[in-house]
């Protein structure tokens, strides 16, 4: 009897002493401030997750009942029915917006640019011109007037030996018509001036395809070169502009590996008007490999003209001038250059004079492309340059606008400078 009695207890009394003890639990953590630990069907995501938990295993899904019954006591939960399981959510795909393209830009006609030239020089009073009718409209020429005029036209670089050549056709045409004749006199200075600029040197850019003797068609190859601060790069991007506006296609070759902003700057230009560019992988590498690479591109592209830009470099280092030597050799495997153009800044007088005869000998100069001369008072280096090389002014630049680039015009140039 005793040992029924103490299974019985066993049987009965365990279980209920655990249960006591997980109330006795759950009422401790609510008086924590605990969360209560989830039930088993909460913990399986059932209730809590608005999606049904899955059937034990061995049991087979159970229809949803019909529209107004319920299941019977007991039945496990219907799995397949419509509102049973929820579809789980699926994630809206993320819209990535692309990068807006810039518009390709159409750079303005070539013709009438140096209309412009000449009436900013008109407005800003040229001083060669304004001084030079000052001295001749006078009604006597003294001998200190004579030497001014020759001091102005020193001062404006046109040169000793131009200088000398222009006075003395001016002292005789004086002496013969007299002066104090403002017409006249600026007719008599036009012409001289008209005569020392040369309006006979072909002033025309070679951009022309060339057939080889087997008949494969080569780019115009034109070589841009020039020290540095005269604004090479952007003279190469702004006469990318002026080819684009002809209606010639382009190919740019940034072969100034030496400065990294040179390269980006000019892709910056040629991407304006759709010109693909040539660039090294890095820094310092070779630039006649580079130049050598845009005409290759250039031939397998069909493009016109390939315009490569060279870094600027002193005319008096030796290392650096022979690197300009190695590229024009590495370019004339390919084909001859079309142009060599030499870049200078209308500003530095006769410096820019000593730099254009080195740049002449190493390079082959063809062109000379005149930058910052609007409003200047050194426009005597066109004649300066012309009379000791023989290399005619091709183009100038007007300002500091994309477009501000234009062929050379003799006449328009010498009215600028009178203020005609």
């Amino acid at each position: 009897m005793t040992h029924e009695i103490l299974t019985w207890l066993l049987a009965g009394g365990v279980p209920l002493v655990v249960i006591a003890a997980g109330v006795g639990t759950a009422v401790r953590l609510r008086r924590r401030g605990r969360p209560t630990p989830p039930m088993p069907d909460e913990a399986a995501g059932g209730a809590r997750t608005g999606v049904a938990a899955p059937p034990a295993a061995g049991v087979p899904p159970q229809p949803a009942p019909p529209p107004g019954e319920t299941l019977p006591p007991g039945a496990p939960p219907a799995t397949n029915g419509p509102a049973a399981v929820e579809a789980p959510e699926v994630p809206l795909e993320e819209t990535v917006e692309q990068p807006a393209v810039a518009p390709v830009e159409r750079p303005a006609p070539t013709a009438g640019r140096l209309t412009r030239l000449r009436d900013r020089l008109a407005r800003s009073g040229s001083p060669l011109g304004a001084r030079l009718l000052a001295v001749l409209s006078r009604d006597r020429l003294s001998e200190a007037d004579w030497e001014e005029l020759e001091e102005t036209l020193l001062l404006a670089d046109v040169g000793a030996g131009p200088t000398g050549e222009i006075v003395d056709a001016l002292r005789t045409r004086v002496r013969v018509a007299g002066t104090g004749d403002a017409i006249a006199v600026r007719a008599l200075l036009r012409e001289q001036l008209l005569a020392l600029v040369d309006p006979g040197l072909d002033r025309s850019l070679d951009t022309a395809p060339t057939t080889a003797e087997d008949g494969t068609t080569t780019p115009a190859i034109v070589l841009v070169v020039g020290v540095n601060g005269t604004g090479k790069t952007t003279t190469v991007g702004k006469l990318a502009r002026v080819l684009v506006a002809d209606g010639r296609s382009v190919v740019l070759g940034a072969a100034d590996t030496f400065r990294a902003a040179a390269a980006e700057q000019l892709t910056t230009w040629g991407s304006r008007v759709g010109v693909r560019t040539v660039r090294a992988d890095r820094e310092g590498a070779d630039p006649a490999s580079v130049a050598f690479d845009a005409v290759r591109t250039a031939q397998a592209e069909g493009a016109d003209v390939v315009l490569v830009d060279t870094a600027g470099r002193l005319q008096n280092k030796a290392g650096l001038m022979d690197e300009l030597g190695k590229i024009t050799r590495v370019l004339t495997r390919t084909a001859p250059l079309s142009e060599v153009l030499l870049v200078l800044d209308a500003t530095t007088g006769q410096n820019g004079l000593s730099q254009a005869r080195v740049f002449t000998q190493v390079a082959g100069v063809t062109g000379i492309v005149l930058t910052k001369l609007d409003g200047t008072a050194k426009g005597g280096i066109v004649v300066a340059v012309q009379r000791e090389l023989g290399v005619p002014v091709k183009l100038v630049g007007l300002g500091e606008g994309p477009d501000d680039l234009a062929p050379f015009d003799p006449e328009a140039f010498v009215d600028g400078l009178l203020g005609a």
